[in-house]
């Protein structure tokens, strides 16, 4: 759906779609802020501010015991700031770009790697810091068939459909999702998508994952990063997304991945341990969004595979700890990550403020997720599963910008330390142009 957003430039959506039945069929998407315009020029940005009543040292969750009375720490970010451009050419023929700003960085930071025993690190991401989330060029036939070609959103899971921060309650996006999946998911390939009354379908072909890259935290979350110039390519992977509109205020979605992962990195060695894997990355996802009579409520599910999970820790570039791909914990064959979150709009019993279209949502989150869900070779990292609680509100003074305020609280395992926080944030999204 992240990519029928900066679709919305397409001569077929512009000549097809009122603005009622863009509601219909992206009723959770930027894709109702466009105006029809040959240029388009829009995007979104977050501010956010954190206390965290817990420890923030290395062996927080090896030595619990000893860091369970820790200060706490605070945290002031810019979590994501995006520049949307698009330009129809005419005959069917648009492009898409996205810009992104994340942490307000300029692509070096020095980081703590846990997993590597705290040590220091310096890192220049490509596609991390400054990047350039979305670049293509399309064709229309039809609203039912549409061709893209280039850097897209990979729409598998809620959150990477739905990432704009008008799209979820909490201040940073949903925790689950955000940890075992890449976030937000893009990559390089080509993609055929459409709709036909209530439904909309989606089908990419792209640019294989880097197992390098998994880790025991996140999974497959770093998978597309490279830190060579372009993508490698050895092996490929394929995404689905199918959206039903068909009741009025709700929307179902279907979504997965299949792909290899295992050789596709650089270099690539032929007679290495490598070359006897695949490493077969398989997702299955399911999400709603349900909008009506005052409430929102959202909810997803996603369940993950990885083939030859446990010969990671011992190939070539792992190993070597020179290499960007340098890890030393072992990568789980399966991680999971559900949660559901409901808000009600109690500005809408209130006449004056529903007339001036301002909303306040009071809500609630809840969310359990761990990307080491297997025990491979019966190593233990407990502390990855999680669940996640959140309680807030989310005010609309007007309707492209919206304060948030939340409680959150991690509950982990009896042995180690649960982590309570505070998250404020202002947001906005929309177009400009």
């Amino acid at each position: 759906m992240n990519s029928l957003r900066i679709g919305l430039m397409s001569a077929a959506l512009v000549a097809g779609l009122t603005s009622a039945s863009a509601q219909t069929v992206a009723a959770d998407s930027v894709m109702q802020h466009v105006n029809g315009k040959r240029l388009s020029v829009g995007g979104y940005g977050e501010v956010a501010m954190s206390r965290n009543f817990y420890s923030d040292h290395v062996s927080r969750y090896s030595l619990a015991d000893e860091h369970k009375n820790d200060p706490s720490h605070g945290r002031f970010d810019i979590p994501h700031a995006v520049i949307y451009l698009g330009y129809d050419f005419g005959k069917g023929w648009t492009m898409g770009t996205e810009i992104e700003f994340e942490h307000g960085g300029v692509g070096m930071a020095y980081e703590k790697e846990d997993e590597e025993g705290g040590e220091w690190e310096q890192e220049v991401e490509k596609g991390g810091e400054v990047e350039l989330e979305q670049f293509w060029i399309q064709k229309s036939f039809g609203r039912w068939a549409n061709i893209k070609a280039g850097h897209i959103v990979v729409p598998v899971g809620l959150n990477n459909a739905y990432h704009e921060p008008l799209n979820f309650f909490t201040v940073y996006r949903p925790e689950g999702e955000n940890t075992v999946l890449p976030s937000t998911w893009h990559q390089t390939g080509i993609s055929f998508w459409g709709k036909t009354k209530g439904w909309r379908y989606e089908l990419q072909f792209l640019a294989g994952l880097n197992s390098d890259n998994f880790t025991n935290t996140g999974w497959i979350n770093k998978g597309p990063g490279t830190p060579t110039e372009g993508e490698i390519a050895t092996k490929y992977g394929t995404a689905l997304r199918i959206d039903n509109y068909c009741i009025k205020g709700l929307r179902i979605g279907l979504s997965g991945y299949y792909g290899h992962a295992i050789g596709n990195s650089y270099p690539n060695n032929k007679d290495g341990a490598e070359s006897k894997y695949k490493g077969v990355v398989a997702i299955g996802a399911i999400d709603f969004t349900y909008n009506n009579y005052n409430w929102i409520v959202r909810g997803q599910a996603d369940y993950g595979y990885l083939s030859d999970a446990k010969q990671l820790k011992y190939f070539t570039n792992r190993l070597n700890g020179l290499s960007p791909f340098h890890h030393s914990a072992f990568v789980s064959k399966n991680a999971f990550a559900y949660g559901i979150e409901a808000g009600y709009n109690v500005f809408s019993q209130i006449e004056k403020l529903r007339q001036d279209n301002q909303k306040l949502y009071l809500f609630g989150r809840y969310e359990h997720y761990n990307p080491y869900a297997s025990k491979t070779k019966n190593t233990s990292y407990d502390y990855t599963n999680v669940q996640r609680m959140a309680v807030g509100i989310n005010y609309y003074p007007v309707k492209q910008i919206v304060v948030k305020a939340e409680y959150s609280h991690r509950f982990l395992k009896s042995q180690y330390n649960n982590e309570p926080a505070i998250n404020i944030g202002v947001a906005y999204e929309g177009w400009f142009l």
